[in-house]
């Protein structure tokens, strides 16, 4: 046990991250239709923002803002701009075209500050929780925090309020919503406004969790789009649930001898796992 709790507590923060970017996937998919295969990419964008303000001596309140604030500009963008042209096409086509949006951003990071890994310095860095002879910094504490209120907070506003009643109706059927006087403009842009805000903070976390690095960040979309899938694309709590357990079960991999260097394999098996479960239920049904 003492051998492998350092490895579930370091999974506890990555798989905070997961779990984040999850519900980020599944709030924006229940309201449009469309899972973000550029939610990573966009993360990268706004951490490596942050990462050149507190280069030159910025502050840590200014950092923050910024990357929220560019990913969520870069997010209503495309959710402004190109989306509304593939609104009436198959889920599939509207989920892939953001695919080609996720390798625009890539190259344009890596042309804009290289692909060399650094690291993101947080305050939270410096102390945390002592489990037993672990240290649990306030980072990851702040990871797990953010997962657990941002899915309690996504999960009222799409039970409890007329704006989540819509982003539900949109999501079900995006022309009966508009001729029922649906604002269809209006809820979708609420909906890739929070999806880029999402993207802000997971890419500032996991700039620091694991590192800062254009291709890295990108890909974070796999593990919080295996988490998505556990959750089939609905229950918010699943979510979270499965991108803790990703993470966890990531770091722990490493112990095991031959698997370690197969362990970021871990959400395609966790995916596919889910895909057969599902399938096999639903053919039982």
């Amino acid at each position: 046990m003492d051998l492998v709790l350092p490895f579930v507590v370091s999974g506890l923060g990555i798989g905070a991250v997961y779990a984040l970017s999850g519900v980020g996937l599944v709030v924006l998919f229940r309201a449009s239709g469309v899972l973000n295969f550029a939610f990573g990419a966009i993360g990268a964008v706004g951490a490596h923002v942050a990462w050149s303000i507190l280069q030159d001596e910025g502050s840590q309140a200014a950092a923050w803002g910024a990357a929220i604030a560019v990913s969520t500009v870069i997010s209503l963008a495309y959710g402004r701009l190109l989306a509304p042209r593939l609104s009436q096409r198959e889920v599939t086509i509207r989920s892939i075209a953001t695919l080609g949006l996720a390798l625009m951003l890539m190259g344009l990071t890596e042309w804009g500050w290289g692909e060399g890994p650094r690291r993101l310095v947080l305050p939270t860095d410096a102390d945390g929780l002592e489990l037993g002879d672990v240290r649990l910094t306030w980072t990851r504490v702040l990871g797990l925090a953010a997962a657990v209120t941002m899915m309690a907070a996504v999960g009222a506003l799409l039970a409890r309020t007329r704006v989540g009643l819509r982003m539900r109706a949109l999501a079900d059927d995006r022309g009966l919503s508009a001729v029922l006087g649906v604002d269809v403009i209006g809820v979708d842009t609420l909906a890739w406004m929070l999806s880029g805000a999402f993207a802000g903070v997971c890419g500032m976390l996991l700039a620091n969790i694991v590192r800062l690095q254009p291709t890295l960040l990108t890909f974070l979309v796999i593990p919080a789009f295996a988490a998505a899938i556990v959750g089939r694309l609905q229950s918010l709590p699943v979510t979270v649930a499965a991108g803790v357990l990703i993470g966890v079960l990531e770091a722990v991999a490493i112990l095991l001898p031959g698997v370690a260097p197969l362990r970021t394999a871990v959400p395609f098996l966790v995916a596919l796992g889910a895909i057969l479960f599902f399938r096999n239920t639903t053919r039982k049904a």
